[in-house]
């Protein structure tokens, strides 16, 4: 198959930018009118704004996706001694952050068709030292959360949902990020909801936990210079704060068209490669994907994405190595084997263009240049 390719990046923040740059910039100035930076009304403006969006009691604005489960960790008092209970398949934070706070995490393996964790697996790994259980909704879809939610109750183990790809995804109608004790997200620029910058929120219904996470946020103090525990800067600056609020409301918009986009890729996969070996991703009944990212799995996925570079289609891999073979866990003992799913993932996914300014001219590019990679052009 040949075809006039259209090159394609993996994400361009200017379609996203260009409709609402006066807007930005404006919001931009006010902030710097007042000579407010951190915290203030701008942050408090958006906290009220996410919780109403989200239908949650208590946002609090922080510094970045991972000091807002840093933060979470440490409002629920995990530390050394204790097990976190996580994916081995997902960004570095996620279990970054519980070592860094002297706690271990516990992996588990993930579903071949969600690349979410397993709850079966989570059960299982459940232990005296458990103290909280992170379900990462990888690349926008929700993790299954009934079962995961069950454990819970059962064990009064926390559950501190790894929302950072998945603001506005949902199972059975319920938001990613608000149904179990806490909730985590990101506001990194290549979100579906992205800053200028660094970003992030934690979500909680406890009114107590949600004051706890306002203290660690600002270095344990309840007022300044008077500390009631050791905590950490995790403020959210107030001018990520006006831009976020200036894109909240187009979130919908954006959503749909990720979802749109996610829809016709299914539809060129179908008359361009009828058959094809490719995996798409999945959306279960009951859940809304918000495609962060639309991650495939193909064949010879290192030769097949070098041929995509060569043809100016942009693609990523998420995520080349899962914790359990990373140097820096080495100390939890695993080998290559262990987590075989995630392995699988590990070798042969690849994310191709989802952002909402695709054109159909664009999808169509990408498919075809898939398609003759894999028919055997490298």
């Amino acid at each position: 198959m040949t075809s006039t390719r259209t090159a394609v990046p993996l994400l361009d923040l200017q379609a996203q930018y260009r409709p609402i740059r006066d807007e930005l910039l404006a919001a931009v100035i006010r902030v710097c009118d007042s000579q407010q930076f951190i915290l203030g009304p701008e942050v408090e403006a958006l906290e009220g704004e996410l919780a109403n969006y989200l239908g949650v009691e208590h946002a609090i604005g922080v510094s970045s996706g991972t000091d807002a489960l840093l933060a979470a960790m440490m409002a629920l008092g995990i530390g050394p001694g204790d097990e976190v209970i996580t994916s081995t398949y997902s960004f570095f934070a996620t279990a970054g952050c519980v070592t860094r706070l002297g706690a271990t995490p516990r992996l588990v393996d993930i579903d071949p068709s969600t690349y979410n964790l397993v709850p079966d697996a989570v059960r299982a790994a459940v232990s005296p030292r458990t103290k909280a259980i992170i379900p990462v909704h990888l690349f926008g879809l929700c993790a299954e959360m009934d079962p995961l939610l069950s454990i819970s109750k059962e064990t009064g183990i926390p559950i501190i949902e790894d929302a950072c790809q998945a603001i506005g995804a949902t199972d059975r109608g319920r938001g990613a990020g608000t149904m179990g004790t806490v909730g985590c997200f990101s506001f990194f620029p290549t979100k579906n909801l992205g800053a200028f910058g660094e970003g992030g929120l934690v979500t909680t219904n406890d009114a107590d936990l949600a004051r706890e996470v306002r203290l660690v946020r600002d270095h344990g103090a309840e007022s300044r210079y008077y500390h009631r525990r050791v905590g950490g800067n995790f403020r959210l600056q107030a001018i990520q704060a006006a831009i976020l609020r200036v894109k909240l409301p187009h979130l919908a918009k954006w959503t749909a068209m990720r979802r749109d986009n996610a829809m016709r890729y299914r539809d060129l996969f179908a008359r361009l490669i009828p058959g094809s070996t490719v995996m798409l991703p999945v959306e279960p009944e009951g859940k809304v994907h918000i495609y962060n990212q639309f991650v495939v799995r193909v064949p010879r996925r290192d030769k097949v994405r070098a041929f995509l570079t060569d043809h100016g289609i942009g693609t990523a891999i998420y995520y080349p190595v899962p914790f359990h073979e990373q140097e820096c866990f080495a100390s939890l003992g695993h080998r290559h084997g262990d987590f075989p799913e995630a392995e699988a993932a590990a070798a042969s996914t690849l994310a191709l263009p989802i952002y909402g300014g695709l054109t159909l001219e664009q999808q169509e590019s990408v498919v075809q240049t898939l398609a003759e990679a894999i028919a055997g052009s490298v």
